[in-house]
């Protein structure tokens, strides 16, 4: 029986052997001798000695052994004498660009049930996540960043704005639905794109769509109303180091409600910097319950749910048996106003609740004296008291009900 052959890529006129990266939105590509964008290979006794990391359709051709045709549309661009790609990052990087021809572009790269989402996050974050806090704010699809694997690259993704050093953070997680997300917009988010320079962190909105980077066209999304989204099964935070590594430092057990430790020792480095006294050599950190979370239904009553997508939404019990199919599934968000602002609350304690505004603008985080605890999120606490109108809405999502529900 033959051999496969191995995997080769055509890369700037050059062919390269490869491996694929993120089920094929990229390629690492190895070389002997250090060319442009290589870096050493971290990996002891490889068969070559620099490496690069390189998104799919910058490669115009593979050969080898079966090549995976990522599940995510790329950005599509027509073809045109007066506008190539250089062109068309420079025009992403305009405040606020009214372009016809940007926002058609911009509107080919979507979130689909099952789209791998990513999060660049802080030390204080990646801390805050195995404590409880949820995903919500600006994301990438990981197959638009599967290329930037090196703080360098990544750290113009976070939302602090801070220089990210040799290691960078990030929490990945699987979309339910199109629904919980948008694109930030000068027509979705005019708030945010007219923030003065005082009232925020990180990097500007644009209203393009797209993230500020001046190499990189990365289409940017946000959570919609920027409220918090529940966690999905099997979502993982992530390390990446200097030499391109990614690790997996926790995955989510959805049923545990628990962050488990996945990395090794010789990982225990990376987070010297989280916190003076991090504990790393714990196992597990369990995780309180939220109040954004699933629910579903099961003959006719409603329950917590868990969501693992693409196509697994079932009751959350820790008993294998009970894990029944849902009949229906919803993201259950807390709603409400104060002072006149339509904000979700992200926290209940002692009388006070952590509101979240869905909209911000200035005037909106001036009347709630709220601060910005990242790039485009704002929160303030408000007495419980003084909230109107706060209630329950349930994000429903369709399902295909072609399973039985249960025995």
């Amino acid at each position: 029986m033959s051999m496969p052959t191995p995997l080769r890529v055509l890369h700037e006129g050059r062919w390269f052997p490869a491996e694929e990266v993120a089920k094929g939105a990229a390629y690492e590509l190895f070389a002997d001798e250090r060319l442009p964008g290589f870096l050493p290979n971290p990996r002891p006794g490889a068969r070559h000695r620099f490496r690069r990391f390189v998104h799919a359709t910058d490669v115009l051709a593979a050969t080898g052994i079966e090549v995976h045709h990522p599940a995510e549309q790329p950005l599509r661009m027509p073809v045109s004498r007066s506008l190539d790609w250089a062109g068309l990052h420079r025009l992403s990087q305009q405040p606020a660009a009214a372009s016809e021809l940007l926002a058609a572009i911009r509107s080919s790269a979507a979130v689909r049930r099952g789209t791998r989402m990513m999060k660049v996050l802080s030390p204080r974050q990646l801390l805050a996540c195995l404590h409880g806090w949820l995903p919500s704010g600006f994301c990438y699809r990981e197959y638009d960043v599967a290329h930037l694997r090196t703080p360098a690259d990544l750290g113009v993704l976070r939302g602090d704005g801070a220089d990210p050093g040799d290691v960078v953070f990030a929490l990945r997680w699987r979309a339910v639905d199109a629904r919980d997300y948008t694109v930030p917009s000068a027509d979705t988010h005019p708030g945010l794109v007219d923030m003065p320079p005082r009232d925020r962190i990180g990097p500007p909105i644009i209203g393009s769509g797209f993230a500020p980077a001046d190499r990189h066209l990365i289409p940017e999304f946000v959570t919609a109303d920027l409220a918090d989204l529940p966690l999905t099964a099997n979502a993982s935070l992530l390390a990446y180091t200097a030499d391109g590594t990614e690790v997996t430092l926790y995955t989510y057990l959805a049923e545990q409600h628990t962050w488990t430790r996945m990395w090794g020792p010789q990982w225990r480095d990376l987070l010297a910097g989280v916190t003076g006294n991090f504990p790393g050599d714990q196992e597990y950190f369990p995780v309180p319950p939220g109040i954004t979370r699933f629910v579903g239904t099961y003959r006719g009553r409603l329950y917590d749910a868990i969501a693992d997508p693409p196509d697994d939404f079932r009751l959350a019990a820790k008993v294998r048996a009970a894990r029944y199919p849902v009949e229906s599934v919803a993201r259950r968000t807390v709603y409400a106003h104060w002072r006149g602002v339509r904000c979700t609350v992200v926290r209940n304690e002692a009388g006070w609740l952590r509101v979240r505004p869905c909209h911000p603008d200035a005037e909106a985080i001036e009347q709630l004296g709220a601060q910005c605890v990242e790039r485009g999120v704002y929160e303030a606490w408000a007495p419980a008291a003084e909230v109107v109108d706060a209630r329950e809405v349930d994000v429903e999502y369709p399902l295909d009900l072609g399973h039985s529900a249960g025995p």
